[in-house]
């Protein structure tokens, strides 16, 4: 199998569009090579850890709804096409994922960190809710079938904090700026929301590779 880690931030539209994306090409590749691992970046590292009000925050990084509604323009266009409806209107605050990046790495533990980051996904960008609140990240943990009392206890604690954060500077260091960013076998990065067609391709052209080499 053949690695494939995603960098992301549950909060990061591009992230949700470019994984539905991907998941197309795996669907029509089942046999894809792939074996996937999701990784920490915090578009947001310095937000307050209960997150903000939506409204101040598109203040102060689009100088208002106006700018907001540009700058997301694009995205809402993208992400029809890809059939997915970003519910922008009904996002009320903007969290701080740190809690939401520590519930995806022990989903990973338990083999669950892909129900665990489309749940984020959802909650966020279709229902509006705030992946900040523990409340909320406890019950996203139950549905995907963690134990989400021990969700609740762990993040209680600072369990995993710094292991977050120390992984979230690594891959700013390694050059990471923005995401998605993805990476395919530890050394090949391929950044932003790609089209299907272009991982049907890098599949295709992985899997005849190990054929030629004898791996599959």
């Amino acid at each position: 199998m053949i690695k494939l880690d995603i960098i992301s931030d549950p909060i990061c539209p591009w992230c949700y569009i470019g994984k539905t994306a991907l998941d197309k090409a795996l669907l029509e590749r089942p046999k894809h090579p792939f074996t996937i691992e999701w990784h920490p970046f915090q578009l947001n590292p310095d937000m307050p850890r209960e997150g903000m009000d939506r409204r101040a925050y598109l203040e102060g990084k689009f100088g208002g709804k106006k700018g907001a509604v540009e700058a997301y323009a694009p995205v809402v266009e993208r992400a029809e096409a890809e059939g997915l409806h970003i519910n922008f209107e009904g996002i009320t605050r903007t969290p701080n994922t740190m809690d939401a990046h520590r519930l995806i790495h022990w989903a990973g533990v338990e083999d669950r960190q892909m129900p665990v980051a489309m749940s984020l996904f959802r909650a966020y960008f279709e229902e509006g809710r705030d992946i900040g609140d523990r409340e909320v990240l406890g019950d996203i943990a139950d549905s995907a079938g963690m134990d989400a009392a021990v969700v609740q206890k762990l993040l209680a604690s600072d369990a995993d904090i710094e292991d977050i954060t120390q992984r979230d500077t690594a891959f700013r260091q390694m050059g990471v700026t923005g995401v998605p960013c993805f990476i395919v076998a530890g050394k090949h990065a391929v950044p932003g929301c790609q089209p299907t067609g272009m991982w049907i391709k890098v599949i295709d052209e992985i899997t005849a590779q190990l054929e030629a080499d004898g791996e599959v």
